[in-house]
């Protein structure tokens, strides 16, 4: 599986932005989409993430009420709608694919995703 993310930016705080992630090869039912940010310094985190077959989705706390997380099967694409960013939301973000189908309480991990896609860099100014 392939990733290819994009849509970063620079904004201002209170603005918005879609990432997309476009899949290409062997995907398989069942599998879930995550997105997660890395600011520099820290960690990467989970941001959110959508099952492909049914749309099961979850979101960290964080962007809840914000980030909207979608996806077009016929395309195998998927996105991440940002509205009312802020400084805090500055980082390069990553979509990632898991192996197979996942349980929802695994989607929350880096490590459980071997699929990633290259970093988009999103920048809030305030």
């Amino acid at each position: 599986v392939q990733l290819q993310a994009s849509g970063g930016g620079l904004v201002q705080a209170g603005g918005s932005l879609r990432l997309s992630c476009a899949a290409s090869g062997r995907t398989v039912s069942g599998s879930s989409l995550g997105w997660f940010r890395q600011a520099p310094g820290k960690d990467r985190e989970f941001v959110a993430a959508v099952r492909w077959s049914d749309g099961t989705i979850r979101y960290a706390d964080a962007v809840k009420g914000r980030f909207t997380v979608s996806k077009d099967n016929a395309l195998n694409t998927g996105y991440l709608q940002m509205n009312n960013l802020q400084p805090e939301d500055t980082a390069d973000y990553y979509c990632a694919a898991t192996a197979n189908r996942l349980v929802v309480t695994g989607w929350y991990e880096p490590r459980n995703y071997p699929y990633w896609g290259q970093g988009t860099q999103v920048t809030v100014s305030s």
